[in-house]
């Protein structure tokens, strides 16, 4: 089945002389339970191309589909739900709150929607990741690998239909690198979940069903 489809999608920035055509006529589906790495050099398009499938980028033209509807008729509360609910998003700089612990980080995005919080989901993750023992510690009383698991967790713990991995290794030594990426592929696998992650690394990209390569904001 047929989760994300984008079509023609192009994002220019600037006009005149500062003229800039970040994405240029970019079209794919993903299927669900598929693993896909779009990899690229840097200034090539791909993050625009991942903010605009979350709705945190408007194209100047195109469509992207979640399910058949376009996201960009929704209006901002519908889009604001749509990413709190279905879509679990992994940044490079992992993004998490220094004053919360590692278990309140990861329930996030529960509490925001002010649902009932699964214990037993939680220890099922923080098993799952390897941090278990590190729930009641800060951010900065961990190191970076486990920073990022505490991402993933905090994508994981909402049941998303999609993940959007940007750049998830690219602030980490190679063994991190390393388990960080055997873990989303875990995550693909055990639990049959979709993943488009962002890269500029082949080798990384290369662990995926999937690789999508863009240059100058179009697919090669």
């Amino acid at each position: 089945m047929k989760i994300l489809r984008v079509e023609n999608l192009k994002k220019i920035y600037g006009k005149g002389e500062t003229r800039v055509v970040a994405v240029d006529d970019v079209s794919f589906e993903v299927e669900e339970g598929e693993f896909i790495a779009i990899i690229g050099p840097s200034g090539s398009g791909k993050t625009t191309i991942l903010h605009t499938i979350a709705g945190l980028e408007k194209p100047t033209s195109g469509k992207v589909y979640f399910y058949d509807k376009n996201i960009f008729e929704m209006s901002k509360k519908e889009l604001t739900i749509l990413r709190r609910q279905k879509i679990g998003i992994i940044y490079q700089f992992y993004n998490l709150i220094p004053t919360l612990s590692v278990e309140e980080n990861i329930l996030l995005p529960i509490e925001l929607d002010k649902k009932k919080v699964d214990k037993e989901k939680l220890r099922e993750i923080t098993k799952f990741l390897n941090i278990d023992d590190r729930r009641k510690h800060l951010p900065n009383e961990i190191s970076g690998g486990q920073q990022q698991k505490v991402a993933i967790g905090r994508a994981l713990i909402i049941n998303p239909t999609i993940i959007l991995a940007d750049e998830p290794t690219g602030n980490l030594d190679s063994k991190s690198s390393n388990e960080i990426m055997q873990l989303l592929k875990k995550a693909n696998k055990e639990y049959k979940q979709t993943i488009i992650m962002i890269t500029h690394n082949l080798e990384i990209a290369k662990l995926a069903d999937r690789i999508i390569k863009i240059e100058d904001g179009r697919i090669v």
